[in-house]
């Protein structure tokens, strides 16, 4: 267990901001302060106060960094999941990245021709280990940006998964979750710049 609350070097909530910004969160829960309500008032955090934002590069080691993403104020899923993850092991709650290839398939057209596909490798999002089970947690799109583009609101309890929906809000395909990677106690930084090379040749 002791693998899914410790720092690394892109989960290093060691820094002054994010072990602040943890403890300001935890304080803030609702009561009683129970890891699930925690776990809420994180989730709410990463969700709506980090905005959503598509990198067309390959990113660094130091960009994926949960304090780098955090001052930089925005992100993709995997920045946003990477923080999320950070803030919970800084209030000792257990937590890990799964990772999964997804196809959006309410994508923009745009972002399909500049990807040439609606497939979105390598997803990342959080799962917390509260009250003996892990339950996943996706924090990725804020909620001013599903207004934006209608796309159903992820909403997060601490008792139940959270993770994008099949469908939209008016019964039309939204999210399919096509390959599962399995979970990761840290980054599979590697894996992840081998995948989008393979899936986005050109364009990363």
């Amino acid at each position: 267990m002791g693998e899914y609350l410790k720092p690394t070097k892109f989960l290093d909530f060691k820094n002054d901001a994010v072990a602040q910004l943890a403890l300001k969160l935890e304080s803030k829960a609702r009561v009683p302060r129970t890891k699930a309500n925690v776990a809420v008032e994180l989730f709410r955090f990463v969700r709506d106060s980090i905005q959503y934002k598509v990198t067309w590069h390959l990113p660094t080691k130091k960009d994926l960094r949960a304090s780098v993403t955090l001052e930089r104020r925005h992100g993709f899923c995997i920045p946003k999941a990477i923080l999320l993850v950070t803030l919970a092991r800084a209030v000792n709650i257990p937590s890990r990245l799964h990772f999964a290839d997804i196809l959006n398939h309410k994508i923009s057209d745009s972002l399909r021709r500049h990807m040439g596909t609606n497939l979105f490798s390598y997803h990342g999002y959080p799962e917390f280990l509260l009250n003996g089970r892990w339950i996943k947690a996706n924090p990725a799109f804020d909620e001013r940006l599903c207004k934006e583009k209608e796309y159903p609101v992820v909403t997060f309890n601490g008792r139940k998964d959270a993770i994008f929906p099949k469908v939209d809000m008016h019964g039309n395909p939204f999210i399919e979750y096509v390959v599962d990677h399995g979970t990761f106690a840290d980054v599979p930084y590697d894996r992840i710049v081998q995948a989008w090379i393979y899936h986005y040749a050109g364009t990363v």
